[in-house]
């Protein structure tokens, strides 16, 4: 499995602020990053080998987000994504009272959204984010007792391990799952058999004891109504040891597991939701405490329980995501897959479904280059291309002003379907970030989706040029394997390990194991052209196929 220390993270943290304070002193002396428009400058174009990738089952737990719902996707296939949580008390030890007896259980969890439009009211309209499928989509909802005690770590060896969970687990979790439904309301199917994502204000107005009226605003959210009779015997009626503290707690109550279906023959849709925002309060009356009160006077009360332990260490989450791949997406990246020449079309695709690997340059190594800017016959373990680059900067005195890569979209095969907004290249020899890479979505690195005027997508843009200009200065610094992925947020840069490694070289013997949790996250797929020659220049493969473009100064 695939460990990454704190210190090895940091040591790259501080690498990345050192050489992109170089590169800005690089810069200032005019010989850096210059605008889109090339004023002045000669490009030079370099092959890219490309080829696609398919993404096993891959860890899903203690991720911010995740998936619910059903994507029908026309050119991958239909992905399934259910959730499994463990819970906690807000408080442990609660007083919970004499004779408690509950009025309702209702659990909330808020969604991704923003506002759109405000009325003189107050009343506010809400567009809901992050939903894939259609707009109007209904599920069958079901939420159950999980019967699997999750965890965090594990002990191996005297060693501490951390504790992973799987997208292909969900059988496991659905043939354990306790009793009956939760959300068993028969009297609104809309939180169950006829669920869908509403995006409605939630507007909960309060008469007081003095007759006034509170309003309480929400942002849309998930709203269900649960079993009374369970929450009655599984918390209010709970030994008192079993509500104590959070590890018997948990093993007492193991979480909740939600399971989605297709409702009828309605179409489906799929959020992302950040479950760890949501809560279950429990409302019930209990006999007051209150000596002078008669015996049979009750109070109203509350306990709260979050769709989180204490903390990130306590807690643990998993997201299934069960996929039914199209015959022509799975050809593509399985048997059809082409790592001598390259593959026409690279297809990405989130969760586990597939990513691209790019070999920058020609592998041709047949020759080097002297002191002196003259070829030597004879391979040396570098491509042709890059050892050109290396005695033009050398001898010559080129100066990279800026790299880039540029995937176009196969806009014919694209048509009709979601597009993700983002993509992210990584360093997939060493699973690491670039050089390049920043978070900021104003910096030079790039990797967001250009509209047409059909605000349909035509390509991406990712800059390499400091990942180019060490290739050209540090003759050791080895032409390492990137990898793209769809990105669901610049941000997330951790990586998740595969439940089963795949071998990718013979020779040496080389592994790939882990991929980006920003594609796991992100149910969205494209299809881009890849490096491979099409044969005629005016072929569409050879005009919009994968290279790498450089920018010099040349000096007169």
């Amino acid at each position: 499995m695939y460990k990454t220390s704190f210190f090895k993270k940091f040591l790259l943290a501080v690498l990345a602020v050192f050489l992109y304070s170089c590169d800005k002193d690089f810069n200032a002396i005019g010989e850096g990053l210059v605008g889109d428009d090339h004023f002045g400058l000669e490009s030079e174009k370099y092959d890219v080998l490309a080829f696609n990738q398919e993404v096993t089952p891959i860890q899903s737990n203690s991720m911010v987000t995740n998936a619910l719902g059903i994507f029908d996707n026309p050119l991958f296939g239909t992905t399934t994504a259910n959730f499994v949580t463990q819970i906690g008390l807000a408080s442990y030890s609660p007083t919970i009272g004499a004779s408690p007896v509950i009025d309702s259980v209702k659990i909330e969890i808020p969604y991704y959204s923003h506002v759109t439009a405000v009325d003189n009211q107050g009343n506010s309209t809400y567009e809901l984010d992050s939903i894939y499928g259609d707009k109007n989509g209904k599920l069958k909802l079901s939420v159950y007792e999980s019967g699997i005690q999750m965890r965090t770590s594990y002990f191996s060896g005297g060693s501490q391990l951390p504790q992973y969970y799987y997208t292909d687990q969900n059988t496991e979790f659905s043939n354990k799952k306790i009793g009956a439904r939760l959300n068993d309301n028969k009297e609104n199917l809309l939180e169950n058999d006829e669920f869908f994502f509403d995006a409605k204000e939630v507007v909960i107005k309060t008469t007081n004891s003095d007759k006034t009226v509170t309003t309480e605003r929400k942002k849309p959210q998930m709203t269900l109504h649960l079993n009374k009779q369970f929450f009655q015997d599984k918390i209010l009626n709970a030994p008192t040891s079993k509500i104590s503290a959070e590890d018997l707690f948990q093993e007492y109550f193991r979480g909740l597991y939600f399971n989605v279906e297709k409702s009828g023959s309605n179409p489906t849709n799929m959020a992302l939701i950040n479950f760890s925002e949501g809560k279950i309060t429990i409302y019930y009356k209990a006999k007051t405490e209150a000596t002078t009160d008669e015996d049979s006077t009750t109070e109203n009360k509350t306990i709260v329980l979050n769709l989180k332990g204490t903390s990130s260490l306590t807690s643990s989450t998993a997201n299934f995501l069960d996929s039914v791949r199209n015959p022509d997406y799975t050809a593509a990246i399985t048997t059809n897959v082409n790592k001598t020449d390259g593959d026409e079309k690279l297809y990405l695709n989130g969760g586990p479904g597939s990513l691209a690997v790019l070999k920058l340059f020609n592998p041709t190594d047949v020759l080097s280059y002297n002191a002196k800017g003259e070829p030597v016959t004879g391979a040396n373990g570098v491509p042709d291309e890059l050892d050109e680059m290396r005695s033009n900067a050398t001898v010559k005195n080129w100066k990279v002003n800026e790299a880039n890569l540029v995937f176009y979209i196969d806009a014919a095969k694209m048509a009709g379907t979601e597009e993700p907004v983002r993509l992210y290249l990584y360093d997939f020899t060493n699973n690491n970030v670039l050089l390049d890479y920043s978070a900021d979505d104003s910096s030079n690195y790039g990797g967001l989706i250009t509209l047409g005027s059909d605000k349909r997508g035509q390509s991406y843009k990712i800059r390499i040029t400091s990942h180019i200009r060490n290739l050209i200065k540090d003759a050791t610094a080895k032409n390492v394997d990137l990898g793209l992925v769809v990105s669901q947020g610049p941000a997330i840069i951790a990586f998740n390990a595969l439940k089963n490694r795949i071998q990718i070289n013979n020779n040496p013997i080389e592994y790939f194991s882990v991929a980006p949790r920003t594609s796991v996250m992100n149910p969205l797929g494209t299809i881009l052209y890849g490096g491979k020659k099409g044969g005629s220049p005016d072929s569409e493969q050879e005009k919009k196929r994968l290279k790498l473009e450089v920018y010099y100064t040349k000096p007169n």
